[in-house]
């Protein structure tokens, strides 16, 4: 049997998503920029696509989506763009962050830092959020920007947007988040939200790779990151990706449709999961699971590396993860471990499961069979793990 539960790194293309985009590879292939026909027949499923998009995120009429190739390239796209305009010639030279948000954020950050730039990396309590004091305490009328993701794609746990955005309005700051790990999870609402930026993905919520999109709230420009053509209104060049908007737009609104199924059924076996996980002894799952996104727990096993548990459920066909996938090289230990402030010996057993609507019950029981085995086989072998019932607890 094989079981695919690492669906925050990446999800099946919904049936439905494919059948739309078929057509758009050899029967209506033309260039959207082309003025002859071939070009020109395109353009009714591109704005079906848009519409959907807008509709997802109750963007207004006035706001841009603006196509691109996937999320970090629109994280990138807004940090960068407000350096050059906010804070390379101007008064401003402070940035404020989450130290757990993903690499595409931190790293950009941190080359700004080299840069010059101010950048604060809130921390985040045992739960993995920040605390809006900290935030508080952190802005200033040296700040450009905060730049806080809407849920986090290890831990699921959901940040307080609203507050944020409210906080930035006080302050007259630019407030970016990055949406990846909310859409097709709970409610999205730019407009509710007060969002000024939001980047997301479409091979998160069941739609094809390469292929994204940035959120620019009406009134606000960015630096175009690449030049070179008149596509998306000079703001972003290069060739449409036809087939790809369009697999979007129909995956957001599937998304959107699904999201009751999301925050029931796929709730109930993630808590199935999770609750069989915590009954063996010194396991642990990190943050309030009535705060986090319905798809995901990441559990900690005291005495085994989450590399060495994510060899053995490999071996029974069954994918999980120890973290982002954009980080899955590095074995060094968990960085939102890390910043949770888990115990040494915890840091490196983090294993993350992120289910989806398309997953069952049986694949749930076939995990928790294979996950026992796996902590038992592994424990034996350990060197370090001495279990005692005293020390049998869940929650860290």
């Amino acid at each position: 049997m094989r079981v695919y539960f690492d669906n925050n790194a990446t999800t099946i293309v919904d049936p439905k998503v494919r059948d739309a985009m078929i057509p758009f590879f050899c029967e209506y292939y033309g260039n959207p920029n082309s003025l002859h026909q071939f070009g020109s027949e395109t353009h009714p499923a591109l704005r079906v696509a848009m519409d959907q998009l807008y509709a997802g995120i109750n963007a207004s009429d006035e706001d841009d989506i603006i196509i691109t190739s996937c999320a970090t390239e629109s994280n990138n796209w807004v940090l960068k763009s407000i350096y050059e305009t906010h804070i390379k010639n101007g008064e401003k030279n402070h940035i404020i962050t989450s130290a757990v948000e993903h690499p595409s954020v931190i790293a950009v950050c941190k080359y700004l830092e080299s840069l010059g730039v101010e950048v604060s990396f809130l921390p985040v309590n045992s739960d993995g959020v920040i605390e809006i004091d900290a935030l508080k305490d952190a802005i200033h009328d040296k700040t450009a920007l905060v730049s806080i993701m809407w849920a986090n794609n290890e831990t699921g746990m959901i940040f307080p947007i609203k507050e944020i955005s409210d906080i930035c309005k006080e302050h007259n700051v630019l407030f970016h988040t990055d949406g990846v790990q909310a859409i097709g999870k709970i409610p999205v609402d730019v407009q509710d939200v007060g969002v000024d930026f939001m980047s997301f993905s479409a091979h998160k919520f069941h739609g094809p790779k390469g292929v994204g999109a940035l959120f620019v709230k009406k009134g606000l420009e960015l630096i175009p990151l690449l030049h070179g053509g008149d596509q998306m209104g000079g703001k972003r060049s290069g060739t449409l990706n036809v087939p790809g908007i369009v697999g979007m737009g129909e995956a957001m609104e599937i998304a959107v449709k699904e999201l009751t199924c999301e925050g029931n059924l796929v709730r109930k076996l993630r808590d199935k999961l999770e609750d069989a996980i915590l009954k063996t002894p010194d396991t642990f799952s990190v943050g309030d699971r009535e705060h986090r996104v319905p798809n995901t727990v990441l559990v900690s096993v005291k005495g085994v590396e989450g590399e060495s548990m994510l060899w053995d459920l490999n071996r029974a066909g069954i994918a999980a993860s120890t973290g982002s996938a954009c980080a899955s090289e590095d074995l060094e230990s968990n960085p939102v471990m890390e910043a949770i402030g888990a115990e040494a010996d915890l840091a490196h057993t983090a294993l993350r499961f992120s289910l989806s609507r398309f997953s069952t019950e049986e694949e749930v029981d076939y995990v928790i069979l294979h996950f026992k085995k796996a902590v038992e086989r592994l424990r034996a072998i350990s060197s370090s793990y001495a279990y005692t019932p005293k020390n049998h607890k869940s929650g860290l």
